[in-house]
């Protein structure tokens, strides 16, 4: 058995070369090997090209490293957490690759796995794909993605023993995993290090082949950013969105795996109760999310996709970011609620980015938009000023083409009915008048007039 030296994050910084490509591991600060970046800081190290889900925070992690002016580009999926990242992306001083995050997730497992590419139908019809080559696959359209690989990987673990093995703490194993597989060099940031035999090797989540340093680093909730502690009390919430919860949970069913995104959509994880038998799947890398804990924050619990500490009920599970996304675009996911800023006539969704905005977040929606077996929409029926939010064809930037079942406002709920927007349910207190001018598009009504 190999043994893998133990050196100092300081020792481990010098290893990295100016204009290196670096994975970094993490999703949000869960699982970051905040250490180690921050020991990268400390050096001279210029022209580096950062892969990773984000940017971590500002001044914080990758964004230590972006306010040192040590990056020349950075590829990830949500760059917007980090406002410091934001405007370096608008002046022109940070180059910036968005990738949708599943195919981020994939796109790295291929790099480790010796495969050149591959072609999935997240972004197809959407302005992620750009100018990548598209082919029609068993009737659908998918987009080429190039496998991904750095020349240093910076990962974090829970336990690592002498010869490398590793294991990974609750949601911690996200990007971490993957990131080990493929680099050149693999240093690896660690809680605990322990003698060979103490992790047992069904308890191994990536064996020692693929680690070449280790440093021993303790987390503290300084290192956490903005998980570092349980998020504020109750929610409080005005009637017509619980509504639109309320009406979404209807539409679950015992034994479903179900993804929620932000927005409206979290308020239907305060409405389900254990009988209720919802498995929710939160794409960070966690099957069986329970409700937040009384107290305390990630340093004892696992985090959901909004990077806030959850409970684990029992039978949960977890696993990291390219298993989490298998299972949304291999349709073991039976739905998805997500909020929306536009839906249209055909069933297009919009929910990612608005005008005179950069285009710097988009996260996992456009995977589980295309991947969920059902895919339902709530949102506001207009914006502020009124404007129609459900409309005859999106003018924002698409997140899928065609992928809509349903979509539940504050005044009605809408289904594609053979292909066609159908008016099926008025919300209470709304009007079918009403509906009809707040709609920006032309629909069906088969509305139950039973009751």
């Amino acid at each position: 058995m190999k043994t893998v030296p133990i050196i100092s994050a300081e020792a481990a910084a010098a290893l990295v070369q100016s204009g290196d490509t670096l994975l970094v591991g993490g999703f949000g600060m869960t699982g970051n090997p905040v250490h180690l970046v921050h020991a990268l800081a400390e050096t001279q190290t210029r022209g580096l090209t950062f892969i990773g889900n984000n940017v971590g925070e500002a001044g914080l992690s990758g964004g230590r490293l972006l306010r040192n002016g040590q990056l020349k580009k950075a590829i990830g999926s949500f760059f917007t957490s980090n406002r410091e990242a934001v405007a370096a992306a608008q002046d022109g001083s940070l180059e910036v690759q968005l990738i949708p995050q599943g195919t981020l997730a994939e796109a790295i497992r291929a790099g480790g796995a010796g495969i050149g590419g591959f072609y999935t139908p997240t972004a197809a019809g959407t302005v992620i794909a750009g100018d990548a080559d598209l082919r029609v696959l068993n009737g659908q359209e998918m987009v080429f993605v190039p496998a991904l690989r750095g020349d240093v990987a910076l990962i974090r673990a829970w336990r690592a023993d002498t010869a490398g093995n590793l294991q990974y703490r609750l949601t911690e194993q996200n990007f971490n995993p993957a990131m080990a597989t493929a680099a050149h060099l693999v240093i690896v940031e660690t809680e605990e290090i322990v003698e060979v035999g103490q992790i047992a090797p069904e308890h191994v989540h990536t064996p020692g082949l693929y680690v070449d340093y280790l440093v021993q680093a303790t987390l503290t909730l300084a290192d956490l950013g903005s998980s570092a502690d349980v998020r504020g009390g109750a929610k409080r919430v005005d009637e017509a969105r619980l509504n639109m919860a309320r009406r979404a949970l209807r539409e679950l069913q015992a034994g479903d795996v179900v993804n929620l995104g932000i927005g409206i959509p979290t308020l239907v994880a305060d409405l389900i109760t254990p009988e209720m038998n919802i498995n929710l799947h939160t794409e960070n890398g966690m099957l069986g999310v329970g409700p937040a804990p009384e107290g305390g924050g990630a340093l004892e619990y696992p985090v959901n996709a909004g990077k806030v500490p959850v409970t684990a009920l029992p039978g949960a599970s977890y696993f990291d970011s390219a298993a989490s996304f298998g299972m949304i675009r291999g349709g073991h996911v039976d739905a998805a609620v997500m909020g929306g800023l536009q839906v249209d006539a055909s069933g297009n969704l919009a929910n990612w980015a608005v005008p005179g905005k950069p285009l710097l977040g988009v996260g996992g929606a456009m995977d589980l938009a295309s991947g969920a077996r059902r895919l339902i929409v709530t949102m506001t029926h207009t914006d502020p000023d009124g404007t129609p939010k459900i409309v005859e064809s999106c003018t924002l930037p698409l997140t899928s083409r065609g992928a809509v079942d349903m979509v539940i406002t504050d005044k009605a709920v809408f289904e594609f009915v053979d292909g066609k927007l159908t008016l099926t349910e008025l919300m209470p207190g709304t009007t079918l008048d009403e509906v009809r001018i707040a709609t920006g598009a032309a629909f069906a009504e088969r509305l139950d007039t039973s009751t």
